[in-house]
């Protein structure tokens, strides 16, 4: 979908000699040639506001005035709506509309207002959470196929493993500097925002540059024919 097949970025590359003779070399050649999954992994290293509004839910509900047993409610919301979503992610065309659409959450969170508007708050995260989850391994799928899809999975979570692990304690911070859970939603729905409009933006670069090479492929005339 995104890029031309991996038998023919295979037979370009300059290492295809030694795919026979080191499995993993095939993959590293189709990552090498591959814009569009280079594109893909540069979107999850900026996914630093993915997990951090989890994390904080609880105790921002709290900071708001939220009973104390009512605040662990919103968790279980999430993990419900989260749950039979599912068949929903189906329908959606792909992983940069998931990522702007998780921005767009956060963002809206600090907005919300009392109990009821965090319990909105959390039913349209938990939709957003479950189909960036759900898109991202389709889109890896469609990336590099099911031959290498094993090892696209191992290097994309190794990747994400840094905007996982990173991403709460920078966001704790924020909170520990400003005194206020909201400066940290803020921040975490911009750093979803960004990579979403990046993959945006260089998904519909790939597809026009691949539009551009078939045209060129189907009008330009065979090599016997040239003089």
């Amino acid at each position: 979908m995104y890029s031309a097949p991996l038998s023919q970025c295979l037979s370009t590359c300059k290492c295809s000699n030694y795919r026979s003779h080191l499995p993993i070399a095939s993959f590293l050649c189709f990552f090498f040639t591959s814009k569009a999954f280079s594109f893909f992994l540069i979107g999850n290293v900026m996914f630093f506001g993915s997990f951090a509004p989890v994390v904080f839910l609880d105790p921002y509900a709290k900071h708001q005035g939220t009973y104390e047993y009512s605040a662990p409610l919103l968790l279980s919301i999430l993990a419900l709506v989260d749950m039979f979503s599912r068949p929903v992610t189906g329908f959606l065309p792909n992983s940069s509309f998931a990522v702007s659409y998780n921005g767009v959450c956060h963002l809206r969170c600090p907005l919300a207002s009392g109990y009821g508007g965090l319990v909105v708050y959390s039913i349209f995260f938990g939709l957003a959470f479950e189909i960036l989850s759900a898109l991202l391994f389709e889109v890896l799928m469609d990336l590099v196929g099911a031959h290498h899809f094993s090892s696209a999975v191992g290097l994309v979570t190794i990747i994400e493993c840094g905007p996982v692990l990173l991403g709460p304690p920078i966001s704790g911070a924020l909170v520990d500097v400003f005194g206020d859970y909201k400066y940290m939603y803020y921040a975490c729905g911009a750093l979803m925002l960004v990579p979403g409009v990046f993959l945006f933006i260089m998904h519909y670069c790939n597809y026009k540059k691949l539009d551009e090479d078939c045209r060129k492929k189907t009008f330009s005339p065979p090599n016997s024919l040239q003089m």
